[in-house]
């Protein structure tokens, strides 16, 4: 069924102008009729092949999955306030955030830093973390589901959905085979998702079972992303190691790599010890400005500066969070 402005599904929630769009299908900003506050809605992928009793179940796992995704409650993860039934269809019901998804950035911005990146991968590390200790998993740690706040911040969305499937370039391999994804399997599309950000490719291809990409940009962060990306589930980092891991990348601590009892990716060479965070060359040009409004117009520049700028933007921030 297709929707139109002023639709209210679940009897509640009136769809007001579509924010976006994802492999999920259409992000609506919308109005909660009931509680008068500004909230986003999204229909929830049903694979259209299915029919009858099929169709149904699936439709019933996703309304479980979003109802107890309500239970995930962090400063890094978008918060589901509801999920409802509306002529058949599953709705989440979220709050809204003026942000744009990181592969949008990238597209046009380009690669991020390794601090940007470490500072990023810390925050939706703790978010993850959360969700894994009231035991759920993500499933889908993508650049698509990684946003990017007008305020500077970062949220990750879509927590423990299990549709649509994750994009290939960022599952892990176990998923892959066809194991039950887990807070391991989080574990390496986050690294996935970190190294995509700052050597601008995934790290298996676009496909996820390509020759593993040599780290060029990582400086600091190879070690905890290589870390993350080992094959092996069972010799991954927790992700309380790899915040902690992140947030010493953040400080510019250097992070020593231990090399695993059995490396995940032997054609990629792994550093004994890490070097202090590369301030990027002065003369790195900056992104391209616009007069026209964006959903990033007015943001301080956490994302977007370069160089010596980028790293005095970060520690000021990083100072205001652990206050």
């Amino acid at each position: 069924m297709n929707y139109a402005e002023g639709t209210v599904v679940g009897a509640r929630y009136r769809l007001d102008q579509p924010i976006g769009r994802g492999r999920a299908g259409i992000v609506w900003m919308a109005f909660d009729t009931m509680l008068h506050r500004t909230v986003a809605a999204k229909r929830v992928y049903v694979d259209p092949d299915l029919t009858g009793e099929a169709a149904e179940k699936a439709r019933q796992t996703a309304l479980y999955e979003a109802r107890q995704a309500t239970r995930v409650l962090h400063a890094a993860a978008v918060t589901v306030y509801d999920a409802v039934r509306h002529e058949g269809d599953v709705w989440v019901v979220m709050e809204y955030v003026p942000c744009r998804n990181m592969a949008d950035f990238l597209a046009e911005h380009g690669e991020l830093t390794p601090p940007q990146a470490a500072y990023l991968g810390r925050r939706l590390g703790a978010a993850l973390a959360t969700a894994h200790a009231i035991g759920i998993t993500h499933r889908s740690v993508e650049p698509g589901n990684v946003l990017l706040c007008d305020d500077g911040g970062v949220k990750l969305t879509d927590i423990g959905l299990s549709e649509p499937p994750p994009d290939p370039a960022f599952r892990a391999p176990e998923v892959a085979k066809g194991a039950e994804p887990a807070p391991s399997s989080d574990a390496f599309s986050l690294g996935a998702t970190l190294f995509a950000a700052v050597e601008g490719v995934p790290p298996f291809g676009e496909d996820g079972t390509g020759t593993p990409v040599v780290p060029q940009r990582s400086g600091a962060l190879t070690g905890a992303l290589l870390k993350m990306l080992r094959d092996d589930p069972e010799l991954r980092p927790t992700m309380q190691d790899s915040v902690q891991a992140l947030k010493a990348i953040t400080k510019g601590q250097e992070v020593g790599v231990v090399p695993p009892t059995a490396p995940a990716m032997p054609t990629v060479p792994v550093l004994p010890q890490m070097v202090n965070i590369p301030a990027a060359p002065a003369s790195q040009p900056a992104p391209r400005s616009s007069t026209r409004a964006t959903p990033w117009a007015g943001v301080p520049r956490t994302w977007l500066l370069g160089g010596a700028a980028a790293v005095v933007v970060l520690v000021v921030v990083l100072l205001l969070l652990l206050l």
